[in-house]
């Protein structure tokens, strides 16, 4: 039986092998230039993401060990190590750290991948492997995506994560939403259509963003492609990244979603 688990190591094997395949010749020039990211080339992008599988890796090591995992003074020497690299070995060392983490993944027998607990710090206890590998997922994913917009400004969301992150969204949407400085106290309840995979849900936007069922009575409706819907929430839908097709109407306009998700 293919699990969460087995599905989403499916993906980031996936995924590894794309962004790898669009890097790899990419020249010094191409990786010291723009990202989707704002703040980061795209070689500080997969310095991120190379960083980021070398602590996975050690967290998930630490589990199987069933010892601590790295604590903020280790995590901080990888960072510096990753920062005093030059665009090239970046983009070099990002591949090989992300083959270690995502083959290491795929090494886990079935009963580790169902009975694996890992201490991720932020949740009240240890948690499954389909959780850490799908926050990882959403990581590697949106970053992949940093990566070849800059490349082309047509780019997508894997198709084969989009699905999965469907279900890691609701964990992040407290922390992604900003909603204070845009709507100035008002309370607005939007039903929200997607499709690819189809699912409709309510977005509960006041003090903060969560999802709920989808409202009856709505305030605004937001349609759109679950993909858009993914980089709407984590601040990558700009208006020359916006598909034909999305819709918003009511009492919430599209600029001010933006607004309110305005991304990392």
């Amino acid at each position: 039986m293919t699990t969460s688990a087995d599905r989403t190591i499916q993906a980031l094997r996936t995924g590894h092998d794309s962004l790898t395949d669009l890097v790899t010749d990419l020249s010094p020039a191409a990786l010291s230039g723009s990202s989707g990211a704002s703040e980061w080339t795209i070689a500080q992008v997969l310095s991120h993401l190379g960083s980021g599988a070398e602590i996975g890796l050690a967290v998930l090591e630490a589990a199987l060990a069933g010892t601590p995992g790295p604590d903020g003074a280790v995590n901080q020497g990888i960072w510096d190590r990753w920062n005093a690299m030059d665009a090239v070995q970046q983009a070099e060392t990002f591949v090989k750290a992300n083959e270690a983490l995502v083959s290491r993944y795929e090494s886990l027998e079935e009963q580790a991948r169902a009975d694996l607990r890992i201490d991720l710090g932020f949740f009240p206890e240890p948690v499954e492997l389909s959780v850490v590998a799908g926050f990882r997922l959403n990581e590697f994913t949106l970053h992949s995506w940093d990566v070849a917009v800059a490349l082309d400004p047509a780019a997508v969301l894997a198709p084969d994560a989009v699905e999965l992150l469907m279900d890691v969204a609701p964990h992040l949407l407290g922390w992604l939403g900003r909603p204070e400085a845009v709507l100035a106290g008002r309370s607005v309840a939007v039903a929200v259509e997607v499709d690819e995979p189809a699912r409709t849900f309510g977005l509960l936007i006041d003090e903060k963003t969560t999802l709920a069922d989808a409202p009856q009575d709505a305030a605004a409706t937001v349609v759109l492609p679950a993909e858009s819907w993914l980089r709407l929430i984590s601040g990558r839908l700009a208006e020359a990244h916006t598909p034909a097709g999305v819709e918003v109407t009511g009492a919430i306009t599209l600029p001010e979603l933006r607004r309110i998700f305005p991304g990392y």
